[in-house]
Parts: C-alpha cells; structure tokens; sequence
C-alpha cells in the first residue's frame, strides 16, 4: 500500500480526536485475570472517587459497583482510588438505530498533587452489555469544557461516538489514555519503572461501548486506580496509535444487499454514529493510501521521535482473522513486535515485549486480516445481510488498530 504521512490539516483535528478516543487499548505492562463481586462505594453528584487502603476495603454504600475479588501488594508510595459511575445508566441507541450506544461520564480523582498511574483495574458493570470501556485523562485546563458537555444532556454523562466531544490531544503518537477494559481484561499493574502521568486538577473521562444485540440492561461501571506520587523518578508511558483502513467488500453471491456498494455502507455508519466518525473510513486513506479493497489491509506511519517499545496490542472486532505489527519490514533491521496468527476478540491484553528501540525515521506497519465468512458462524450476525465492511464504531463493524506502548528517549 502507498505510504501517505501527511493529513491535510482541516482533517487533523478530526482524525486524531476520533481514533484517540475511539479504539480500544489496554494499558498493561503486565496483567493478571480479576474475578468480580458486588460492592458498595460512595458517591459525589457526578463519581464517586474513594480512596482505598491497601486491603482494597471501600466507604459508603451509595449504590453497587463490581469490585475487584483481590489486589497485587501495593508497591511503596502507591495508594488506590476507586471512582465510578454515581447511577446506574440505561443504554440505548442514541440516534433511534443500531445497536451501539457510546456514553462518556466524568470522573474526578480529586488529585491535589500530581500523580503517576501505575496500574488499575476497569470493572464492567454488566459484562452482557460492555464491548469496552476506556479511560481518558482530562488536563485542568480542558476540565470547565468537560463540564460543560457534561451539562449539556439530560441524565448521567453524553453520547460521545467516535470522540468524547472535548478535544485534549490532535495526536495519534500520544493519545490521552489511561488504560481500558476489554473481553479478556482484568487487573493491569504497569513494570516499576513507569507510569501514567495525571496532573493535580485533572479529571477522567469514561468511555462505556453498550453493544445492545442482547438487550437493553442498566449498568454501573468503575475503575480502581493504583497512584503513584508525582515526584516518583518513573518514566512516563504514552500510547502511540497504529490505524489502518478496513475495506471488506461482500462475498461473491453474498452481494444482494444495498450495503455492498461502498458508498452505502459509509453513508449508513453515518447515519449511525454521525458524520464524522461514519466519514472516518474515508478520512483514515490520508494517512494510510488510497482505498484498496480486500481482506487484507496495511498502513505505515514514520516515527518522528526516538522511543522504546515497552508493550504491544491489537484490536479488531468479530471478523478478525489476524493482526501484526512490524518494524522496518523488508530491511535487514526488520523486527515483529506483535504477531497474533488468530485473533481472539475475548483477549485483547497488552502483550509485553522486550524493548524495542526506534529511531527517527523507522517504519511501523500494522496488518490486519478479516473474514466476511465468519459471520456464518457467529451469532452477533444472525438475521443480519452481508455488507461491505469498513471502520465503524459497532460490535459487527470492524476496525484494524495496532497500539505500542512507549517511552521516550
């Protein structure tokens, strides 16, 4: 595929903000499965945000959040905060179709000094309905427009497709995460040398994904926080963002659809999720080539700065057959940083590796291969006409998205 880097720069904003704070990853250096019960936590008007000991013991019964069954040893300095969701939430298709609804909520730490985030646990209320959740960090001087989109909806947080609707970051080699839950997610605890830096003031946005192919049910989501003291000597950990187009045309005699024709595919993701993040299948060729159809799609990005590979990982949907990730391939320096021969959308963890050094002027690609056959086999597709596939937000549309996790330097 034909390497383009360069976006045009009305379509920066827009394409970064989107894929920044669509896409699922998992911010874990090293991770361990977490079973769930039921627990109480305090609440404030928005979150609740209580501080733990280290037994992971809670105040408050406001209302019942999924808890964590046990904790790893906080290491010294470290102190955890659980915040969550103050009511239960309703999902429902926003826009009177589909079968997605993306909701943000505001959290608020109440930090008081800057922190490091050294690991947490993401706790799906109602699994049957998460498909993800994601957390974004807020910076103090975004939280007054945070909390004015907060307001500007009835109920408990905002519909937020394809973006929370508040831009902090036009970036794609920083993007503002802070770690994320997906099927196969449990308690993420980050190697000791590094963390998430959270500034005092900050706030957090939640981003829940409710696939509703199972019903509508109520949900209370939260998160446990392991902090760490600003000042701590850590290296702090970014998350570079490594798209690349989906374009899965129909299957021969599969094609009787209307939504096999290209256009009308990308004209109904609008019509879900909005303009532009139903436009995002077409804006992702500025960065990635022009469309090419097929189950197999790459995209190269340059890097810019020098960094170190801590940890990999991968996201498709339900038609994922395979995802990799390479640096400077077809060189003599030609690295596989992330191989996954076959997908499994119930473990998407980040995968540790060892470090891999690039410099200014390195090539990472990221393929992804999908199979429209697999929506024979899968119940999410049950009653549902074969279509031309590409980037879309919803459980049966499809992404292709690699993630690194960085240090510079």
């Amino acid at each position: 595929m034909t390497q383009r880097t360069s976006v045009p720069r009305t379509l920066r904003p827009a394409l970064a903000s989107a894929l920044a704070v669509t896409l699922v990853a998992v911010l874990a250096l090293a991770g361990c499965s977490a079973g769930a019960s039921r627990t109480g936590t305090g609440a404030t008007t928005k979150t609740s945000a209580t501080p733990s000991a280290s037994t992971g013991a809670d105040a408050g019964h406001q209302h019942d959040v999924a808890a964590p069954a046990s904790s790893r040893p906080l290491r010294p300095g470290e102190r955890l905060v659980r915040l969550a969701m103050p009511e239960p939430y309703l999902p429902s298709a926003p826009y009177g179709s589909g079968t997605d609804d993306y909701r943000c909520f505001v959290l608020d730490p109440h930090l008081t000094r800057d922190a490091f985030i050294t690991g947490l646990n993401i706790l799906p209320g109602t699994p049957k309905v998460v498909h993800h959740v994601i957390l974004f960090r807020v910076p103090p001087t975004s939280v007054p427009t945070v909390e004015a989109q907060d307001r500007s909806e009835k109920g408990e947080g905002w519909t937020c497709f394809g973006g929370t609707g508040v831009e902090t970051t036009r970036s794609l080699t920083d993007a503002p995460w802070l770690g994320a839950w997906a099927p196969g997610g449990g308690e993420q605890v980050m190697a000791k040398d590094v963390g998430v830096p959270l500034a005092k003031g900050s706030r957090i946005i939640m981003q829940v994904h409710y696939n509703l192919l199972a019903g509508p049910t109520p949900d209370v989501s939260s998160a446990q926080l392991r902090l760490a003291p600003g000042t701590k000597k850590l290296a702090p950990l970014e998350t570079m963002l490594l798209p690349a187009p989906v374009e899965l045309p129909c299957r021969p005699g599969h094609a009787r659809s209307r939504l096999c024709d290209r256009s009308a595919a990308v004209a109904d993701a609008q019509k879900r999720f909005g303009d532009e993040v139903g436009q995002l299948a077409n804006y992702i060729h500025f960065l990635c080539g022009p469309v090419r159809r097929g189950p197999v799609q790459t995209c190269d990005q340059a890097i810019r700065r020098p960094m170190m590979i801590r940890a990999a990982a991968g996201h498709m949907h339900l038609l994922g057959r395979s995802i990799k990730i390479e640096v400077d391939p077809g060189t003599a320096r030609a690295r596989t940083v992330l191989d996954i021969p076959v997908w499994d959308f119930d473990n998407q963890g980040a995968r540790p590796v060892p470090p891999v050094h690039l410099r200014r002027g390195d090539t990472v690609r990221v393929t992804c291969r999908h199979d429209q056959s697999l929506r024979d086999l899968l119940p999410a597709f049950r009653g549902q006409q074969e279509r031309y596939v590409v980037w879309g937000e919803g459980t049966t549309d499809e992404m292709c998205l690699g993630l690194l996790l960085v240090t510079r330097g």
